[in-house]
């Protein structure tokens, strides 16, 4: 399959510029891709005029908008690759982002400016608000080398300050193709993130849509209204986090239209949820693609494996489903349970160590299918009295605790045995919270005694992260 593949993502949005059918729909009007390609050299231009340095990223605070689309294929077509960073981050993370990544400007939609600011200014960096940006004929460089960088995305910083990973142009296109082919995109389709603009499954999957030939739905901040409007333009592809969808089906407001396909991933899906989904959406496609900033897609649950979980396989739905084509998976140095580091090595990872794997930092086991289960993180782990204690093992167990909505595991450190197992829950109804007392007769049912939780703590919900990742370490005292 990489044999036949165009050598860069840039030669991708080549071979689509004069195709017909759109390539962005928005509440502004329709833009062909020449359309498109016309307003990224606009905004190239724009650079230019700024004095914007050839060879160093361009730092943003944006959101997934029609000219944010423009910036971001004008910033790759002129070797000033974009870094879009969180807009409502902290000013410390935003200058812990912006200090090693040096970029020669910092642009910023208008609602953003004074938090772009804020980081800048100390660092003595200039600030730039986006324009709309004007059509023009300026050719762009859509012929790079194959290493060179297409746009720096940074981690989400779950476990600590994020750090920035360069998308190469030759594993962008590679990355490109292999989604295109899990989510049955390309020319036709319309695709939708609900996903923030700086997070992988924000710019990392919009730019696998535009190079894939599919037109782009500008999503740029998840609610209600923003769905009903997306379901009105016809996406066919969408990507939701579950409390989004969550939301959306308590609302009555989770309308097919005409989607094909729904991809989902982030955090866990409850079996409620997912039985809801599908009954609200027949027809409809689902896809969990598991992977990290540092590359994506790992391993995927497919649409067939929902099919199977729906005819009694519901094991499968704690997995994060198996390899896709051309990932070698395995777990290094597995312990007596056989759980151990994930490690992926594929042409499409963006940024393996020197061994070239991808050491993911996540703990996980393989089943005799082949199907991937996550236990945690290698710094999660919890060892209680010299005893290994995987946090998700045991949310697992308790969120299918009927007045159990959303639960986090961490340990807390104690003298005796190192650390004690803590669970933080959310009740399903706030008025009629779990008494520990039947939450412990649960757990133990299912796990084994040192697994179960001995300190309880109920809270109104868990903080999380803009992507909708959990915060560990925003529970620990």
């Amino acid at each position: 399959m990489t044999d036949l593949l165009p050598a860069t993502w840039s030669q991708l949005f080549v071979q689509r510029i004069d195709a017909d059918g759109p390539a962005v729909l928005s509440s502004c009007g329709v833009w062909s891709c020449r359309d498109l390609a016309r307003r990224a050299a606009g905004a190239a231009d724009w650079l230019d005029s700024l004095g914007a340095s050839s060879g160093r990223p361009v730092a943003a605070l944006v959101t997934g908008t029609a000219d944010v689309f423009a910036l971001a294929v004008g910033a790759t077509g002129s070797n000033r690759p974009l870094a879009p960073l969180g807009p409502r981050h902290a000013t410390a993370e935003l200058i812990a982002c912006l200090q090693p990544l040096a970029p020669s400007l910092v642009v910023a939609e208008a609602p953003f400016e004074e938090a772009a600011r804020a980081a800048a200014d100390p660092l003595g960096m200039e600030v730039q608000v986006i324009p709309v940006f004007e059509p023009s004929e300026r050719p762009l460089d859509l012929d790079p080398a194959p290493d060179d960088v297409a746009i720096i995305l940074h981690t989400s910083g779950t476990s600590g300050l994020p750090k920035r990973v360069p998308y190469r142009q030759d594993r962008l296109a590679r990355r490109t193709q292999l989604n295109a082919s899990l989510l049955d995109l390309g020319p036709g389709s319309v695709y939708a993130s609900a996903s923030p603009f700086q997070h992988i499954a924000g710019a990392g999957m919009l730019y696998v849509a535009m190079g894939a030939g599919a037109a782009l739905c500008p999503f740029p901040r998840f609610t209600a209204d923003a769905w009903a409007d997306v379901v009105e333009r016809r996406v066919t592809h969408a990507l939701l986090v579950p409390s989004m969808v969550e939301q959306l089906l308590d609302s009555g407001t989770l309308h097919p239209g005409a989607l094909r396909f729904l991809q989902y991933g982030a955090s866990p899906i409850h079996p409620d949820t997912l039985r809801r989904v599908m009954e609200a959406l027949p027809g409809v496609e689902l896809s969990q693609i598991y992977g990290q900033t540092e590359g994506s897609p790992i391993t995927c649950l497919t649409t067939s494996d929902h099919r199977r979980i729906v005819g009694g396989d519901t094991h499968l739905l704690a997995s994060q489903g198996r390899a896709v084509d051309t990932v070698e998976l395995v777990i290094h140095e597995p312990d007596g349970t056989g759980i151990g580091e994930v490690w992926a090595r594929a042409p499409h990872l963006f940024q393996p160590a020197a061994d070239g794997w991808l050491h993911t930092g996540d703990l996980g086991r393989l089943d005799a299918e082949g199907y991937l289960f996550l236990t945690g993180r290698t710094g999660d782990m919890i060892i209680r009295g010299g005893e290994n204690v995987h946090p998700e093992e045991v949310e697992r167990v308790l969120v299918a605790h009927p007045a159990v909505k959303e639960v986090a595991v961490i340990g807390l450190a104690d003298r005796r045995l190192g650390q004690l197992v803590a669970a933080f829950v959310v009740p399903a109804d706030p008025g009629a919270p779990p008494a520990d007392t039947d939450l412990r007769a649960y757990a133990r049912a299912a796990l084994a005694g040192y697994k179960v939780p001995e300190r309880w703590i109920a809270i109104e919900e868990l903080p999380r992260n803009a992507a909708g990742k959990v915060l560990r370490r925003e529970l620990r005292p």
